[in-house]
């Protein structure tokens, strides 16, 4: 996803290309971290040079240094599902970039017959707004055959 401040330039922008971002400063995860191989794959498949102004291994330092303006956040979907505090003059505006990076996925594995606590389960709920308790459960009993369920 991509994070802008509510007033920059690429907001007005219906469908933001790597051109485009190639012109800005960019806040992204640091290289050892999923996904920002995509994200310089992406750049060096169209012989561009990211202007990486920043490099975080968290989301909230990725939004935050956004919102003082230093560049454009590129993060995860999920770290930005639910912004604390997104109006004023601090609002950000989150786009859609799964069509300039392609989108990765995070799965999650339970040994078979395992029991499992209720943290865990909590944790489970957390990771997706598709996946509830009721449906590890299922799982979990070895007669569900399709692994994403």
């Amino acid at each position: 996803m991509l994070v802008l401040p509510a007033e920059h330039v690429l907001c007005s922008r219906e469908r933001v290309t790597l051109e485009d971002l190639a012109e800005h400063p960019l806040i992204t995860y640091h290289p050892s971290f999923t996904g920002r191989t995509r994200i310089d794959q992406a750049f060096a498949t169209r012989n561009l040079q990211p202007r990486i102004a920043l490099e975080a291994i968290d989301s909230d330092v990725i939004t935050t240094y956004v919102r003082l303006g230093m560049g454009v956040g590129i993060v995860a979907e999920m770290a930005v599902r639910k912004l604390p505090d997104n109006t004023g003059k601090d609002a950000l505006v989150i786009r859609p970039a799964g069509h300039l990076f392609g989108q990765n996925v995070a799965r999650v594995a339970f040994k078979r017959g395992a029991y499992l606590r209720n943290f865990v389960l909590t944790f489970a709920e957390l990771l997706s707004d598709r996946l509830d308790r009721h449906l590890v459960a299922r799982a979990m009993t070895g007669k569900e055959s399709d692994y994403e369920m």
